[in-house]
């Protein structure tokens, strides 16, 4: 329970010192991107310093070989399954674009979701999933995670119980999964990233009723809450929910056929969590 504690209180202090930081530098999409930026940064090796001191191993969940491209991979993934909620709603006449939007908004937005994504990882799936999932199994600690994930978004300006509810079965499945197909935080980080990335920067939507500012594309979006998202944005869509699934049932897939899968009450599950893919 301490290493937990310790843990998380690491992370999360890096998480509020960044997020306090990226909130002040509102308006200045360079000074955003830089905090951003070293933000995320900081919180990687502030993860590998608090695990090793707690937990007296090697991070192998976030080792140096292989992550930058398992996070370039993770990144494509993500924007490609934005892409693909944001094409299904356009065909359906409910986004439009009408030109372009702010390159500057764009840079700022590039930094902020990457603190966002790294430090969100880091704490949900790198301390919480990964210290839960030793005590109870890989299904458990899927859901209870992705229930807090989901719950802990109904803080945000435009939140909904719907777009909770919709992180829940989504995000808050399909990240942990990604995590336990590779028994590496990288491909989660990617993913995370490229979701947000193409949601705010690119296709310039509302991120999980944030009130996120215009990107690169100067659009509008309307129609009904179950495609569109409504205030909380795309993510509340049928269709974002829909392709994380499918991406998460993918995932747990290649986990079990790796034997990642750590049953519940399984005596070597601790070691079973920190496995590399062979």
């Amino acid at each position: 329970m301490m290493r937990l504690v310790w843990q998380l209180v690491a992370v999360a202090a890096v998480a509020f010192v960044g997020g306090q930081g990226v909130m002040a530098a509102d308006g200045k999409p360079w000074l955003t991107l830089a905090i951003g930026i070293a933000t995320a940064v900081l919180s990687v090796f502030v993860y590998r310093w608090v695990v090793r001191l707690t937990e007296r191993r090697a991070v192998t969940e976030l080792a140096w070989k292989g992550a930058g491209t398992s996070t370039v991979l993770g990144t494509l993934i993500g924007i490609g399954l934005f892409a693909s909620v944001i094409v299904n709603i356009y065909f359906l006449e409910f986004y439009e674009v009408n030109g372009l939007g702010s390159v500057m908004g764009a840079v700022g937005l590039f930094g902020f979701m990457a603190a966002a994504a790294v430090t969100e990882e880091v704490m949900y799936r790198g301390v919480l999933f990964r210290i839960v999932e030793e005590r109870i199994g890989t299904w458990i600690a899927l859901v209870l995670t992705g229930v807090l994930f989901g719950l802990v978004h109904m803080l945000n300006p435009n939140a909904t119980l719907w777009g909770a509810i919709a992180i829940v079965i989504g995000a808050g499945g399909m990240l942990p999964a990604a995590y336990v197909a590779t028994r590496s935080l990288w491909l989660p980080i990617g993913l995370h990233f490229g979701w947000n990335l193409a949601a705010s920067a690119i296709f310039s939507t509302e991120v999980s009723g944030n009130g996120t500012p215009q990107g690169l594309l100067d659009t509008t979006m309307s129609g009904p809450l179950l495609i569109t998202g409504g205030g909380f944005g795309p993510e509340a869509s049928l269709y974002s929910v829909v392709f994380c699934v499918i991406t998460t049932a993918v995932l747990m897939w290649i986990a079990y056929r790796r034997g990642y899968v750590v049953p519940f009450r399984r005596a070597d599950r601790a070691a079973a969590t920190t496995k590399l893919p062979q």
